[in-house]
């Protein structure tokens, strides 16, 4: 006979240990062993070191090729510019790291201060991933009589719709669940949560994520304490990190791309994007913005791509402050296969090139009361990566073709150079061993993802998500 308890999740774990168990699930099958990890470091410390070694025994010939440039009004000018780029990329990493020295965590207000939260989770081809999402949620140490909990399937072709059933029944009346007729995109169904929600404060969260168990009062407190808080940002963590090699890499660039560069332009309340995975609106900020974010096109085309980032420009056009809170963290999965990975990555540049010029038409106006000065640095250096893309490609192909030695060793010494303060960051926060990761994957992204952005550029009007597509049956194995 079954019985029903009162609370539904009484005889579950905590969050914490619900997010180790998954962690622990996800990494059972892994492609990875301690050697093969090992062997991986070791070849890339050996490449790194040779290229040092090479191009300290071939110096005077790489000397004999500077001097050969330099004859030549191209040389001069090359050799200029590159000390200018070093110069500003410098420049910008040490205001970076001011700003970062600068940011403050919000502390976690009281249960009486707190807000009521609306939690939309859309979901498409998730399977059992949305029904741990939910769960995960529903373990939150937040006033549940404040929480309003919404999960919209979008049009699944695979079986997420019964695992948001499967929630539903164990979460009961603090769960509701919908389901889209067709598959309109991520943007529809969020369109959908927001006009269900009737709480002061909009949380939206991945379907493929994990939220620890005290990240929903973390994200809300900075709503109570600033006035001019208008969104928030979480701080997204690679869930999957132990089951493939390629989230085991990213796994440190994320940590450096939200706890210190987010934490620098939360330092000046202008986070440039709330990620998907995790992030909080005012609702007033919402409503200002939403017919214009859910009719928003780019070159005549509506836009299915991108919605955090548009969101968060939308909001921060109104005088609102954007914020991160390193403290609200929130585990997600990443691809672990080459071909998602750079699917993803041309739909995130995608995103970029659109709504850089959608910033630019409000971000050197008076959008804001108080300093803008930072808003529009922090612009300006997206745009340099997008405008420098293809000069730099092209170089890059020149040196190849030309100088190939020259080439492959000055590249693995600047990554060599530059990763090495992702790594020590990582190394101070989290863990040493794990801050190696750095050097393999600036590696990798060097050699296999420089052309992301220059191809996202040139199809930065095309549509489509990418992923989340469910593999042809001739591509599954047996």
């Amino acid at each position: 006979m079954k019985t029903t308890s009162k609370n539904p999740l009484e005889n579950m774990e905590s969050s914490q240990e619900f997010l180790e168990t998954t962690t622990e699930s996800l990494s059972e099958d892994g492609i990875e062993n301690n050697s093969k990890k090992l062997l991986i470091l070791a070849g890339t410390f050996l490449l790194l070191i040779s290229a040092v070694a090479v191009t300290y025994f071939f110096y005077p010939y790489f000397e004999a090729i500077h001097l050969e440039r330099m004859n030549n009004v191209w040389g001069s000018a090359l050799r200029i510019g590159g000390i200018a780029l070093l110069a500003t990329h410098l420049g910008f990493l040490i205001y970076l790291l001011v700003l970062y020295f600068k940011y403050k965590v919000v502390d976690s207000v009281l249960d009486e201060q707190l807000p009521t939260l609306t939690i939309i989770v859309p979901a498409y081809n998730e399977g059992k991933l949305v029904w741990k999402t939910l769960i995960s949620l529903a373990k939150s140490n937040y006033p549940q009589e404040k929480i309003q909990l919404i999960s919209i399937d979008d049009g699944s072709k695979d079986d997420t719709w019964n695992w948001m059933k499967k929630a539903k029944e164990e979460l009961g009346d603090r769960l509701a669940i919908y389901q889209q007729p067709e598959n309109k995109g991520k943007r529809h169904a969020l369109y959908r949560g927001f006009n269900l929600g009737t709480g002061d404060v909009f949380i939206t969260v991945d379907s493929d994520s994990i939220v620890k168990e005290d990240t929903l009062r973390n994200m809300a407190s900075p709503f109570v304490n600033n006035e001019d808080c208008g969104a928030v940002a979480g701080n997204v963590r690679v869930l999957n990190n132990k089951k493939a090699l390629i989230p085991k890499m990213l796994n440190v660039s994320f940590a450096f791309s939200f706890e210190f560069v987010r934490s620098a332009q939360s330092a000046l309340g202008s986070v440039l994007c709330t990620p998907g995975a995790l992030a909080a609106y005012r609702k007033e900020a919402v409503f200002n913005c939403l017919e214009d974010w859910i009719t928003q096109t780019f070159n005549g085309q509506p836009s299915d791509i991108g919605e955090d980032r548009a969101m968060t420009n939308m909001i921060l056009k109104q005088g609102y402050k954007v914020l991160f809170q390193r403290n609200a963290y929130v585990y997600t999965n990443i691809p672990e296969r080459y071909k998602n990975l750079y699917k993803m990555f041309i739909r995130w540049e995608r995103s970029n090139v659109r709504e850089n010029i959608a910033m630019s038409k409000f971000a050197f106006g008076n959008f804001r009361n108080g300093p803008k000065a930072g808003t529009r640095i922090l612009l300006l250096n997206q745009w340099s990566k997008i405008l420098l893309s293809y000069p730099m490609m092209l170089l890059m192909l020149f040196f190849i073709v030309s100088y190939p030695l020259l080439f492959i060793t000055s590249a693995l010494i600047s990554i060599l150079v530059f990763s090495s303060f992702q790594a020590l960051f990582y190394a101070k926060k989290h863990t040493v061993l794990e801050s190696f990761w750095a050097y393999p994957y600036s590696i990798f992204y060097t050699f296999t993802l420089f052309w992301i952005t220059p191809y996202a550029i040139a199809t930065a009007s095309r549509r489509g998500w990418l992923t989340r597509e469910l593999p042809k049956p001739e591509a599954i194995k047996a």
